[in-house]
């Protein structure tokens, strides 16, 4: 979910170092300054640590969440407490997860059924932006309708054919947690071979000075199988966000098993969910120009964070929901709710903006009046000269990223649902909030390098960020 991007099929890569005295630079400078666009080559102290420290802390504190809500009711503390009257090693014996094969049966034949689906289910094709590089790829774009035929195989085994148990992923959740993070060690570990053995593209790979940031953030830019097999589009789109709404619908069964019923929490939080995600997959053609594909490589950050964290930390709140009954009354119920809708109200409203002035080159009403757009030009590495619009009325007028405030709205009633009487649901507006901030700065370097002079006249044009007057 970036801020301005370019036309459908335009050729958006960067001028990085483009001259504000010149309207198209030369091209043995735009092609240096292109090269740059993206994630840095020079890396310094500061942010090696920081990988390091990620690589390290990211599956600690996905595990140790994990065994907080599975022993502990989701208290963060009684763990702590766990290990000072006893000691580590007895919290490692009595409540860390635990292999199983059937949960490494469950979460392979999950990846291979995914993988089948996004492979030869019928999509229409889809472009993302173009790379540093030059290249405009394609996108079989059928999220929607894997989505679908998951659920209703789901829903149809467990509940009408009874061939297992709707609560099968809540039931495995520790062993399935064990075989995600193998194969996210796999994946970012094959990714990071596969830049220096067999590249997609090898000229829009970034190798830094330094190993740990390689690994971390990822080399190449599009690691592919073939034409259409995307590596980031389908572990962000498959084991990623279609298990999403599969999980809490499994956390919900579990539930219903555990007390009888399913709370009025518990179904709100996966509608909300559902809304999201549904939105997601009917939209999946716009994910294609938003940062994650045009902008971040491919390493342990999309890699392991696709198929352990998203899959881990974003249905926290129904793993909460299973350990403590929460029953809303109407009133909190119904706030939750609007509060909910109106981030997605929001979202979706100021990103249907953007497309309309990108499908109609500007020639289009915004809040009743013309669109007041920035024509843009910018330079790829191999000296193309692209052209773009960026969009300074209605919603992209108040702010450059207020499609941020729906996100955060809707992160917000997610964890509403869970009541306030923990801590633990609420990572997650912390966390979304965090992310949500750093890629506003990160797409802000994106832009400069990409528009140079005209993302300059943008920002003096629109100078808040996310929230007039406040950032």
């Amino acid at each position: 979910m970036a801020g301005p991007t370019s036309t459908v099929r335009a050729r958006p890569t960067a001028a990085k170092q483009a001259a504000d005295a010149a309207d198209v630079p030369a091209k043995g400078d735009a092609r240096k300054a292109a090269s740059n666009w993206g994630r840095s080559w020079d890396i310094g102290i500061l942010t090696v640590v920081g990988c390091y420290f990620l690589l390290a802390f990211c599956p600690v504190l996905v595990t140790f969440f994990w065994l907080s809500c599975t022993s502990f009711q989701c208290s963060i503390v009684a763990p702590v407490e766990y290990v000072l009257a006893n000691d580590f090693q007895a919290l490692v014996a009595n409540h860390f997860p635990k292999p199983t094969l059937f949960g490494f049966q469950l979460y392979f034949g999950w990846l291979l059924f995914q993988a089948v689906l996004y492979t030869f289910l019928p999509g229409k094709i889809g472009y993302g932006q173009t790379t540093p590089a030059g290249h405009t790829l394609p996108y079989v774009v059928n999220g929607l309708l894997a989505w679908i035929v998951t659920h209703a195989l789901f829903i149809a085994g467990a509940f009408y054919f009874n061939l297992f148990d709707g609560s099968i992923i809540a039931d495995n959740w520790g062993a399935l947690l064990i075989a995600a993070n193998c194969y996210g060690y796999f994946l970012t570990f094959f990714s990071y071979a596969k830049a220096y053995i067999f590249p997609s593209h090898p000229e829009d790979r970034k190798i830094s000075n330094s190993f740990v940031y390689n690994l971390f953030m990822g080399i190449e830019f599009n690691p592919r199988f073939g034409k259409y097999f995307d590596f980031k589009l389908f572990h962000n789109g498959r084991p990623g966000i279609v298990a999403w709404t599969l999980i809490n619908l499994s956390f919900a069964a579990a539930q219903y098993k555990q007390i009888g019923y399913v709370t009025n929490s518990m179904a709100l939080l996966n509608f909300l969910h559902i809304v999201y995600v549904l939105d997601f997959f009917y939209n999946e053609d716009w994910y294609l120009r938003t940062i994650d594909i045009a902008h971040d490589h491919f390493g342990f950050y999309l890699a392991w964070g696709d198929t352990v964290w998203l899959p881990y930390m974003y249905t926290l709140q129904s793993h909460f929901l299973l350990r403590n009954t929460i029953n809303l009354t109407w009133a909190e119920f119904s706030i939750v709710f609007a509060i909910g809708m109106i981030g997605y109200y929001i979202f979706r409203t100021v990103n249907n903006q953007k497309d309309l002035v990108r499908s109609t080159d500007g020639k289009c009403l915004i809040w009743g009046k013309p669109a007041r757009v920035i024509r843009t030009e910018f330079t790829t590495t191999n000296g193309d000269v692209h052209r773009s619009l960026l969009l300074t009325s209605g919603y992209w007028g108040v702010s450059r990223h207020f499609n941020y405030v729906g996100d955060l709205l809707m992160s917000l009633a997610m964890c509403l649902t869970c009541g306030v009487g923990y801590i633990l649901p609420y990572f997650y507006i912390v966390y979304m909030t965090i992310l949500l901030v750093q890629r506003i700065e990160r797409d802000h370097l994106r832009c400069k390098g990409k528009y140079g002079k005209y993302w300059d006249m943008y920002c003096t044009q629109v100078p808040y960020k996310l929230i007039p007057y406040v950032f």
